[in-house]
């Protein structure tokens, strides 16, 4: 195996929803700027929405929203706790962003006048922007990438930031999982796009891979801006979300309730009182499972035949398309009887709750040099069209940065310890299969950080966080693929470390059902109304 370098003006790593967006606009920004999209699978097909998206949530549009009231609903869905200016510059960049979007080609449903067709689903505000052609997503981007001329690396799995002396951040290191070469890439600022850490907790089918988030977004930037020193900020505040149940795939409220589509009971009737899809509306659906009116089913069976095909349409060919298929092998229509759900395993993502990497509104860390976009970067709630905006922010601000800066110089032991690090596996002939360390961190994550919280429990669980760091060492991998998931399971375990620490520390209970301590059951402003940070 080799050891290649390379060096370019602004890197971002992670090729999904925020990164290409990030790249492209730091290369519009200075065309003669070096732009490198470093991607762990193939740019064409990555990131959570690979298979396409149905709709926007959270687009602000004039006439049915505005940034201020945006900014409140946000405000109060999230308990208090954000950073009003980076959810403020969303909502100012949200329009431009959805315009640009539909000039590149990205299909957005419109009226008879040409106008957006907006949907209302919260009681205040109109925000959901349906998208029926949605799967298509990824070619936009795609095209923007070849025309911008940024350059892309398919296939790189990045393991840790590079920093300088200085404290700032000076590029990655990396490896190939299909040769297991190891890349060694300099630049001058670096925009992390990695996802939302969704092999946190095992869903209840017990697959690993069968997660409400994209698998291979384990948390990966996660780990690598904990290592790098930057903040992190409310980790406690896990995502949980309410999911068909044994499909890895949303209920897609968003997308039902503009047509008539409900959340009930057994017994058929609505319960759900939160405006929200949020930790309080989770807690409604958790208390529901846990009365005698359980289970919780998606009622669709009392709508017209027209209204229900229109709802397959969308729901069966944009984001998880397998769950027609799904549905068919189970024999369930959604004519003849209600869809059973249930809670999903816990993740970290601030694009569904508020659990990231701390960015101002430029998307910029607590590290000189390094930013954040998209379900990474804490902006809580950011969804989907946040990513866009928060990429669009964070390249701005890289290909500034990179002008006005010189590489950091960095020390020389840093590729070697890392390098070590990171071929281990493949020199152990007789060691822990990656696949068994991991089902096994997140049955523990499962068993001792699932909501409701109890203190005991989590410290329990933070003694088998720290058990497994020294199983790490003893993990072994076949081939370079295998070393992918290997490194992962390094990324997962910081994360369960983080969510422990963090959740102890917070001695309330808070958004919902995400963070609801048995021991501390009340909310508590007069202490509590705060961000708890996380740094190494």
């Amino acid at each position: 195996m080799n050891t290649h370098e390379q060096i370019v003006d602004v890197l971002v790593i992670g090729g999904g929803t925020a990164g290409p967006m990030a790249a492209v606009k730091a290369k519009q920004a200075n065309p003669k700027l070096n732009v490198l999209l470093l991607e762990k699978a193939n740019v064409k097909r990555s990131g959570a929405i690979s298979m396409g998206m149905d709709g926007l949530n959270n687009a602000v549009v004039p006439g049915f929203a505005t940034p201020e009231q945006y900014v409140r609903e946000i405000t109060a869905a999230n308990d208090g706790i954000v950073n009003q200016k980076t959810v403020m510059a969303y909502a100012r960049n949200s329009y431009d962003m959805i315009e640009e979007l539909d000039r590149w080609g990205v299909k957005f449903e419109k009226d008879e006048t040409g106008d957006y067709a907006m949907r209302k689903v919260h009681h205040v505000g109109t925000y959901v922007l349906p998208m029926p052609q949605g799967h298509d997503i990824k070619k936009v981007l795609y095209r923007q990438l070849k025309r911008t001329r940024v350059e892309i690396t398919n296939r790189l799995v990045a393991t840790r930031l590079i920093l300088g002396e200085d404290g700032r951040v000076a590029g990655t290191f990396a490896f190939d999982c299909r040769t297991g070469d190891f890349h060694v890439v300099r630049a001058k600022s670096v925009v992390l796009c990695t996802g939302a850490a969704g092999r946190l907790g095992l869903p209840s089918s017990g697959y690993l891979f069968g997660t409400y988030e994209n698998p291979t977004n384990a948390g990966d930037g996660y780990s690598m801006a904990l290592h790098a020193g930057a903040e992190l900020s409310g980790i406690e505040c896990f995502q949980i979300n309410p999911l068909i149940k044994d499909y890895n795939g949303p209920a897609c409220a968003y997308v039902t309730g503009p047509f008539g589509g409900y959340t009930a009971n057994a017994k058929g009737e609505r319960f759900i009182e939160c405006d929200y899809w949020s930790g309080q509306m989770m807690m409604e659906f958790w208390r529901e499972l846990q009365s005698g009116n359980g289970p919780v089913f998606l009622k669709l069976d009392h709508l017209a035949e027209e209204t229900i095909a229109t709802i397959e349409h969308i729901l069966h060919t944009n984001e998880r398309p397998s769950r027609g298929r799904f549905h068919e092998g189970r024999g369930t229509d959604y004519r003849e009887r209600m869809v059973e759900m249930h809670i999903s395993e816990i993740g970290l993502c601030s694009g569904h709750s508020a659990s990231g990497v701390w960015v101002d509104e430029h998307a910029r860390t607590t590290v000189p040099g390094l930013h954040a976009a998209g379900d990474l970067a804490c902006v809580p709630h950011n969804y989907m069209l946040g990513a866009f905006v928060y990429g669009r922010l964070a390249g701005e601000s890289a290909a500034a940065y990179s002008q006005s800066n010189e590489l950091a110089p960095v020390p020389l032991d840093q590729l070697e310890a890392e390098r070590t690090r990171v071929w281990a596996p493949l020199g152990r002939t007789d060691g822990l299969q990656p696949n068994q360390v991991e089902y096994k961190l997140r049955r523990l994550v499962n068993d001792y950080l699932q909501p409701p919280k109890a203190t005991r429990k989590m410290e329990i669980g933070l003694a088998h966080f720290e058990t497994i760091r020294g199983d790490l060492d003893r993990i072994s991998a076949a081939g370079p693929h295998e070393l992918m998931r290997a490194m992962e399971v390094h990324a997962i375990r910081d994360c369960a470390e983080m969510a422990a620490r963090a959740s102890l520390y917070r001695t309330e209970s808070r958004w919902g059902l995400y963070h609801a301590r048995v021991d501390f059951p009340q909310r508590d402003d007069a202490n509590w109304l705060t961000h708890v940070q996380v740094a190494q």
